[in-house]
């Protein structure tokens, strides 16, 4: 392993499609050497059953990488039906299994109706929130119980998108902190059957799609192959993270005074209130900032050029 001293600066975001059966950290320390980067991190674990999209920042781009934490996720998700774990997946060892009684595709299109929106979720004691410093899911191997506060977290979309041998795959469009394995086992209990997840895959953060997603594997053969520069090419760039946020173009006077922790007149008829991209003429991308109450534009999180 290289040591940190050999490092080298490089920013941008990989998509990585991190395969089951790996930690998020394995994959992330695996990225980073590959890149022998000074910095870099990912936003937001998955857990090691679960594949798909882990977003990977590297340099500049973890300045600005809370913002795919706080962004929408979609996931598609196996549930069986029949059984209740003490993890609710497949991990977890088997506590009850119950009749599953004649249920239909009607009955649960209908039941999935009532997820949709605003809900209260108590989180498992198999996640990773923390209770005086310590992982529930730690905590709970060593058969301590903590009651946890339910939590509000909201589900755009909720698909059924097949149903059989007690088996549902559905796709679900949530917002952050929402625990799928809670839902799966909520919805469960609703069928008065129990559930558990068997399979989990996210497709989406934000507004990064499925599509732009790259396998370890590629990473890996395209590294040996062709070495540091032929991997940058998969980067996506800093600015990708806030692609869809309302844009700012600035004047050297204003990105100067920006530079310097200064709010500014917006240089533009902003009526959307919250956060902004700053981009300069030339198409450089300096950071991120926020519509404050008196219509000045302050920075938040800038990048260094």
């Amino acid at each position: 392993m290289k040591s940190k001293s050999q490092s080298r600066y490089v920013d941008g975001v990989l998509l990585l499609d991190k395969p089951i059966g790996m930690t998020s950290n394995t994959v992330l320390q695996k990225v980073k050497q590959l890149y022998n980067a000074c910095k870099a991190g990912h936003t937001g674990s998955l857990d090691p059953l679960a594949s798909g999209m882990l977003p990977i920042c590297l340099g500049q781009a973890t300045k600005f990488s809370q913002f795919l934490l706080e962004a929408n996720k979609s996931y598609r998700v196996i549930a069986k039906l029949g059984i209740k774990t003490t993890t609710g997946d497949g991990e977890g060892r088997i506590v009850e299994e119950r009749e599953v009684k004649n249920i239909s595709v009607e009955q649960i299109t209908k039941l999935l109706q009532k997820f949709h929106g605003e809900i209260e979720q108590i989180p498992s004691m198999y996640s990773a929130i923390k209770y005086k410093g310590r992982p529930l899911y730690k905590l709970a191997r060593e058969g301590i119980t903590v009651k946890c506060k339910p939590r509000i977290v909201t589900i755009y979309k909720l698909e059924l998108l097949g149903y059989g041998k007690n088996l549902l795959e559905l796709e679900i469009c949530c917002s952050k902190g929402t625990y799928i394995r809670t839902l799966v086992e909520d919805i469960g209990e609703e069928l008065k059957c129990g559930a558990y997840v068997v399979a989990l895959r996210r497709l989406q953060c934000g507004a990064y799609l499925e599509s732009q997603m790259v396998t370890l594997q590629h990473l890996e053969d395209l590294f040996a192959k062709r070495g540091e520069k032929a991997i940058d090419h998969l980067l996506l760039s800093v600015e990708s993270i806030v692609a869809d946020w309302p844009k700012v173009i600035l004047s050297e006077a204003a990105a100067y005074y920006i530079q310097h922790g200064q709010a500014i007149i917006s240089p533009c008829n902003t009526s959307s209130k919250g956060r902004v991209c700053f981009k300069m003429r030339d198409g450089h991308f300096l950071g991120v900032g926020k519509i404050l109450e008196n219509g000045k534009i302050a920075p938040c999180r800038l990048i260094n050029l």
